[in-house]
């Protein structure tokens, strides 16, 4: 049986038109007139067909469990998509952000992790300061010992070899005739001289007039009335130290004096010249001496009262031209002592300079004889033995 909704509301039984529906067998059916609702008497109706489903309603939003919710409703200008939202998205939780959190606690939890990233970096770095610090002082100190150790200086006097403007040569012993005659062959002073010394000649230099110097020292220089002759000496000053060495002062020490064995005198006598640039004293040495021999302001001046030898600290070495005039006459044989101070000896100390074999250094500076056996000048007059002519002019230079 089927059932129909009826007017009243409650469903009536009726009889099946269309076939037994207990032996699943059909009949055939005929027209009938409509009845009154539209649908021919007789026959059964269509079922009735129920709608399709409807879409659930909507779900209201629920409030959120974050109790710090963000105000923003606005889409990130940032956000991208793909795989910058995964990294947006791990990046934070690797670092331990809770899932699900809102944008604005995983761009705090990520400045607190740039922030201890940047902490940590400082740390590490003045960890290793503090750590290297001590090991470079200790390391500054045991360099400091082991310069302490090394000599502050050594020193090393050369007589000068190259051959000065005018100079005057001096010989232990007499020229030969041969000697004497090839000399006077020759025909340039720098050939006379080299010769001379092959002979074991022992150079002079006729010391420059230092026009600029003192008023003092010019009268001085003109007293004497005869023209001075130096022994002229380089002395090479070497220093290992890794610290500036400066040497400020020095003096004269242990100073002897003999009569000159020179017997031979050959003289290329000057003809004016200008001075060297070095310092000047005389055996013994006069008040302020060494005075420096530049030829500019200072000339004639105490050389220590401005001047200064300086080494070490990358500089191995510095040199110095000195002119040393003996008494005429005489032999002489001194020392020297310096003064210098560093970072050792920063009130400074006198030391004794000493020769290679450890011993007291000893400068030997010679003169001019006083009555020598020969005696020659040449240059801006022809070859003239003085020891036979003492009369002329240019004899009297000697």
């Amino acid at each position: 049986m089927t059932a129909t909704a009826s007017s009243g509301g409650t469903p009536e039984p009726r009889p099946n038109a269309v076939g037994n529906a207990t032996d699943g067998t059909t009949d055939s059916t005929t027209s009938q007139p409509a009845g009154p609702s539209g649908v021919p008497d007789g026959t059964t109706p269509p079922a009735l067909v129920p709608p399709p489903p409807s879409r659930p309603p909507d779900v209201p939003p629920q409030p959120s469990s974050d109790p710090d919710p963000d105000p923003d409703p606005d889409p990130d200008p940032d956000a991208g998509s793909g795989d910058d939202d995964d990294l947006r998205t791990v990046l934070p939780e690797a670092l331990g952000v809770p899932a699900g959190s809102s944008r604005r606690k995983r761009r705090l939890w990520l400045w607190v992790a740039a922030g201890s990233a940047l902490l940590g970096a400082l740390g590490g770095a003045l960890l290793a300061y503090l750590m290297i610090g001590p090991s470079v002082f200790k390391g500054n100190d045991s360099n400091k010992e082991y310069d302490a150790d090394q000599p502050p200086f050594t020193v090393s006097v050369r007589p000068e070899q190259s051959e000065p403007r005018e100079w005057a040569m001096v010989l232990d012993r007499v020229l030969t005739d041969d000697e004497a005659r090839k000399m006077q062959s020759l025909k340039g002073s720098s050939d006379v001289f080299s010769y001379l010394q092959s002979l074991g000649g022992r150079p002079l230099a006729y010391a420059p007039f230092l026009e600029h110097a003192p008023k003092k020292y010019i009268e001085e220089q003109i007293a004497s009335g005869r023209m001075e002759l130096s022994d002229t000496f380089r002395m090479t000053v070497l220093s290992a130290r890794q610290y500036s060495v400066t040497i400020n002062d020095w003096e004269v020490t242990d100073l002897t004096c003999r009569e000159s064995t020179a017997r031979t005198v050959v003289a290329l006598p000057p003809q004016g010249g200008v001075a060297y640039e070095g310092i000047r004293l005389h055996l013994p040495p006069r008040a302020d001496e060494p005075v420096r021999t530049d030829d500019d302001e200072g000339q004639g001046e105490p050389y220590f009262t401005t001047g200064f030898i300086e080494v070490g600290n990358g500089q191995s070495s510095s040199g110095l031209r000195a002119e040393v005039i003996a008494p005429p006459g005489q032999s002489c044989e001194w020392g020297i002592k310096v003064h210098y101070n560093d970072i050792h000896v920063p009130g400074g100390r006198w030391v004794q300079l000493k020769d290679d074999k450890g011993g007291p250094l000893r400068i030997r500076t010679d003169s001019v004889p006083a009555n020598p056996r020969q005696s020659w000048v040449f240059g801006s007059v022809p070859w003239t033995a003085c020891h036979e002519k003492p009369g002329e002019a240019m004899c009297s230079l000697l």
